[in-house]
């Protein structure tokens, strides 16, 4: 398949969803009056993946941007804070070639509903689950190779030296980790998760000494990062800062890890949450694990816990979000069956616990 095509089927932005509309005027006379190109027109459309922060396309005159802003009902001020995301794309920009460039950040909250922030529009390829077979197997590994390699390169990034220093409290990150989840599940509580709650315990009883400190994404796979369209074994950018700190890189790889699906997995947990980490080429979670360990010289001594916590902290995010569905704060259909999604993610966890092992867990 021609890269062109693969740009139509995987980063199109559609017609907003019903629920989620913006006030085109409000934004437009917000850039006019904030941004140097001035215009006197506004298209929005969304971008119609991600189940977290939403995101615009806006069409100014010639100039394409993205807005993002927090989802409708989100009271979870820390994992939605928009300016802080901002901040960090705007220091990052500026010493990482992989982060986007932020343009302005809105905190009024009278002109859309929310604060938001406005970013340019980096075009290329973002590989989604749906696109089966259409590509080759060697590609499909060379990709999942610089997967590994940015995310290598992104834990080695001197965070002081672009002004991330102050980031994050790296001491106790992963006590902070595991306390903050277990509460965040408690208040987004609709029904008894009992594998889910299991594991949420065995984590807080066999948390291993932290490994050291980077700046850590937190959300990293596939669907956010954007490859060049003229050469797919490269990545062009990174989405989807807002739960960035400074924290246990081996935390993060945990987060990943819990994202990376094997084909041999148990159908409920592929087909609950499909994820382009199913396509022949990529490498087992095993195969991950032991190439990110050589090329960031980093010992995995604990793959369990980093793997069950990726899977169990997952699983509170997919209930957060069906809390929010389940109480009519958004009426986006993707989420009705999230809680047999969160079921899956749970049992997941709690039989690598029992196996001892992050592969062969159908």
């Amino acid at each position: 398949m021609e890269s062109d095509d693969l740009i139509m089927k995987t980063d199109v932005a559609k017609e907003i969803r019903k629920g989620e509309d913006l006030d085109s005027a409000a934004v437009l006379a917000y850039l006019n009056a904030h941004l140097e190109d001035q215009s006197e027109t506004l298209e929005i459309k969304q971008f119609p993946g991600g189940a977290s922060n939403l995101t615009y396309l806006l069409k100014s005159g010639s100039q394409e941007m993205v807005l993002r802003r927090p989802p409708f009902g989100a009271k979870i001020k820390s994992a939605h804070d928009m300016g802080r995301e901002f901040r960090v794309l705007d220091a990052l920009s500026k010493g990482y070639e992989k982060a986007p460039k932020p343009l302005v950040y809105c905190e009024d909250e009278t002109i859309i509903g929310a604060p938001f922030y406005v970013m340019e529009r980096v075009e290329g390829v973002i590989i989604r689950h749906d696109m089966g077979q259409e590509l080759e197997s060697g590609i499909v590994s060379e990709i999942a190779t610089s997967l590994i390699d940015t995310f290598v390169e992104l834990h080695q990034l001197d965070y002081k030296a672009v002004g991330l220093g102050e980031l994050g409290r790296p001491d106790g990150y992963i006590k902070r980790q595991v306390d903050g989840w277990s509460k965040r599940y408690i208040k987004s509580q609709t029904e008894e998760q009992k594998e889910l709650e299991y594991v949420g315990r065995w984590l807080d009883d066999h948390q291993p000494k932290e490994s050291g400190y980077s700046l850590i994404h937190n959300d990293y796979k596939h669907d956010n990062v954007i490859l060049d369209k003229d050469n797919l074994a490269q990545v062009k950018a990174i989405l989807d800062w807002e739960m960035c700190t400074i924290g246990d890189p081996l935390m993060d790889l945990g987060t990943t890890l819990g994202y990376w699906m094997n084909p041999d997995d148990p159908e409920i947990f592929v087909k609950s949450f499909m994820n382009p980490s199913v396509l022949k080429g990529n490498p087992s979670r095993e195969d991950f694990l032991h190439q990110y360990s050589l090329k960031s010289g980093k010992e995995v001594a604990h793959p369990i816990f980093y793997y069950a916590f990726g899977l169990w902290k997952t699983g509170v995010v997919l209930q957060q979000i069906y809390y929010r569905f389940k109480h009519g704060h958004t009426q986006d259909q993707r989420f009705a069956m999230f809680n047999h999604v969160v079921r899956a993610f749970g049992s997941m966890a709690a039989r690598a616990i029992e196996l001892n092992r992050i592969d062969k867990l159908g």
